[in-house]
């Protein structure tokens, strides 16, 4: 019996010791404790979206159009990147369209987004990331886009929108910078309409940057 217990104990610390080292993100599993004779806990709020979250992901690369990241928000209004906006270039004055005459290039690569639905009301947490680029014809400095949202209804119709601008630091020697943004945006839901019936749109919209220098 001893040895038993001896073996049975040996078996639950490498069983706990193996756990340890999984770096399992924790989860809420949806079983109560109390089954087991312990006080029910409550479930875990999950994190909210965050800058940090984004500007980690933009860094990873993928294509154009861009990837959402985080938690899938059900009933929440989709949110996408404008496929003729997820990409903006500023070019030397004079050299419209010329390659080698591109100062920098911003891209949106990221979004993310979360929703609070009330009575007749949603409130949209959204965020999104991406990187500028240095051309030939670029210079050291801080670099502005002007970014723009629209939330649209099942009918293609305007409801809200929100503007933004993003800046990033970029040098000769490091040409490739990083931004991200997270903001809230809050409309009214018409009765008999459902928050999937709606949609976000984000994008750098087609005019030269703000700014930079």
């Amino acid at each position: 019996m001893a040895d038993r217990c001896r073996l049975i104990g040996l078996i639950a610390s490498v069983l706990a010791t193996t756990v340890a080292g999984c770096g399992l993100s924790t989860v809420t599993s949806g079983l109560s404790s109390g089954m087991l004779g312990s006080k029910k806990e409550p479930p875990q709020k999950v994190a909210s979206v965050t800058e940090e979250q984004l500007l980690s992901a933009a860094k990873t690369n993928y294509g154009p159009g861009g990837v959402n990241v985080g938690r899938v928000a059900h009933g929440c209004p989709k949110l996408n990147i404008a496929p003729s906006e997820h990409l903006a270039t500023v070019y030397e004055p004079g050299r419209e369209g010329d390659e080698l005459g591109v100062m920098h290039r911003g891209e949106i690569t990221r979004t993310a987004r979360e929703c609070q639905i009330e009575s007749g009301r949603v409130t949209v947490r959204y965020g999104f990331s991406g990187r500028v680029l240095l051309g030939p014809r670029g210079q050291s400095g801080r670099i502005t886009f002007p970014a723009a949202l629209t939330v649209v209804d099942a009918d293609g119709q305007k409801v809200a929108d929100d503007a933004v601008s993003v800046s990033v630091d970029v040098t000769l020697e490091n040409p490739i910078g990083y931004f991200s943004a997270v903001r809230t945006i809050s409309f009214q839901i018409p009765q008999g309409s459902r928050p999937g019936d709606f949609r976000l749109t984000v994008g750098l919209p087609r005019r030269p940057a703000l700014g930079s220098g």
